[in-house]
């Protein structure tokens, strides 16, 4: 399918255009529903407000907010993709569309490295947005969202976006590789669960303090208590990468997960009464985007 897009739009910018097209619907069709269910104010219950790390609610304007960052964050995001179709195309590099001549083993086998490589990859830059001052600068626009919806997952400047996404370049430069699978890879197992970790729920069926998977505690807690060198748990997928380089939360510090705020008898039904739910219809009315608040992405509320 790839393939065909690159070879019928014939240019890159055709392609990048494209792809950003397809792009954006899929980032709402992934991200919408998810926003709906937890947090659009009939939808929230007690039940499922036990398991909220943070609390509270984000303003419809920090959502707003949001949804212009992933915005941004989608056009830079397809630039490498189209680039790496158009190396495709004209015969530059090792990839190639549908099965080819590889076995199924092949392809599982190289959908499993490149999970690896690229949550390595992940995992690498961003830390060094917590480490290095220079990254920081670009990284630190992502931390504004320190009560993140499902429409923060690639919330980021151009820099962060063009890296994270580099994979999708380089990976068929240096290894033939079924492109189909691979953006199949980044756009619905990585986003996905990138909604997931976005999503400011905990879930029942996996705990915060398992000791091998990330869960949305992980990454709630990355964008409230992470700054310029505290890099805690910067990784996607696996817990080893933060465990290996010391980005884990400190185990001296008291532990805010919703898991642990229900041990503790703080989730009660008088808690759950003195938290104010926005009312996020305005979201869907033009008056609300038509202003130039919409192009200013604002502090920590």
């Amino acid at each position: 399918m790839l393939c065909e897009i690159s070879e019928a739009s014939g240019s890159f910018f055709a392609t990048w255009a494209w792809l950003s097209v397809l792009a954006s619907f899929f980032l709402f069709m992934t991200s919408a529903p998810v926003f709906y269910y937890y947090y659009w104010n009939t939808n929230v219950t007690f039940e499922k407000w036990i398991y909220k790390s943070n609390p509270k609610f984000p303003s419809p304007e920090k959502v707003r907010d949001e949804i212009v960052q992933m915005l941004k964050g989608m056009l830079c995001a397809t630039l490498c993709p189209a680039l790496s179709l158009e190396l495709a195309r004209h015969g530059m590099s090792q990839a190639f569309c549908g099965w080819g001549d590889k076995s199924a083993m092949y392809h599982v086998g190289t959908f499993l490295f490149c999970w690896i490589v690229a949550d390595l990859f992940e995992f690498s830059y961003h830390r060094l947005g917590h480490v290095d001052l220079r990254f920081w600068q670009h990284h630190r626009h992502h931390h504004v969202f320190h009560n993140p919806s499902p429409f923060s997952v690639i919330a980021d400047e151009p820099i962060d976006q063009i890296f994270r996404s580099s994979p999708l370049l380089i990976l068929p430069l240096l290894m033939p590789i079924n492109m189909d699978l691979l953006f199949l890879q980044f756009g619905l197992f990585f986003y996905t669960y990138g909604v997931y970790l976005h999503c400011g729920y905990e879930h029942s069926f996996i705990s915060p303090h398992n000791g091998i998977i990330n869960t949305s505690f992980q990454h709630y807690a990355h964008h409230a208590r992470s700054s310029m060198n505290t890099p805690y748990h910067c990784g996607f997928f696996l817990k080893i990468w933060d465990q290996l380089f010391n980005c884990v939360y400190p185990a001296n510090k008291e532990c805010f997960c919703a898991e642990c705020a229900r041990t503790n008898g703080e989730r009660t039904k008088e808690a759950f009464s003195s938290i104010s739910v926005p009312d996020y219809s305005p979201l869907l009315s033009p008056q609300f985007w038509c202003t130039w608040n919409t192009f200013k992405i604002v502090a920590k509320e």
